[in-house]
């Protein structure tokens, strides 16, 4: 079943991804303000535009969710492995995208700080970058 959602997510993000499914899209809802005249602007009319949009909107968030969570986790094994693979780099950074927002918000703080850092500042950022980094 995960396989079988994970190929028709990513054929229709890639198919309603491009410029023919805008302009298949636009060319839908000028065919329906056209014939607003013809059906006398009814509420019929007006219903056919709203459920067919609500209910496209609504599978497409399924759709969209998938392909941001598979890209995201591809680009964070991607990164976990040039960290890996970096010599000078602190491998404790690997799966810090499982921590809460608070925990990686003092992380970035302390990199921020860290990167404007000069001199003996530049020991004391990097200690506690260290320190917040063993916590977890």
């Amino acid at each position: 079943m995960d396989r079988f959602f994970t190929v028709i997510a990513t054929r229709v993000a890639w198919l309603v991804g491009r410029p023919f499914a805008f302009f298949a899209a636009t060319l839908i809802i000028v065919i329906w303000g056209v014939t607003g005249p013809v059906f006398d602007y009814s509420d019929t009319w007006q219903l056919v535009i709203n459920t067919g949009t609500t209910i496209i909107t609504f599978l497409m968030v399924f759709v969209i969710q998938n392909s941001q969570n598979r890209d995201a986790a591809a680009m964070q094994a991607k990164l976990d492995e040039l960290i890996r693979a970096q010599q000078d780099a602190r491998n404790a950074f690997i799966g810090i995208e499982h921590l809460t927002d608070v925990q990686i918000d003092a992380i970035r703080a302390a990199l921020e700080e860290e990167g404007r850092a000069t001199g003996d500042h530049h020991k004391a950022a990097h200690a506690s970058v260290e320190r917040l980094l063993d916590r977890i």
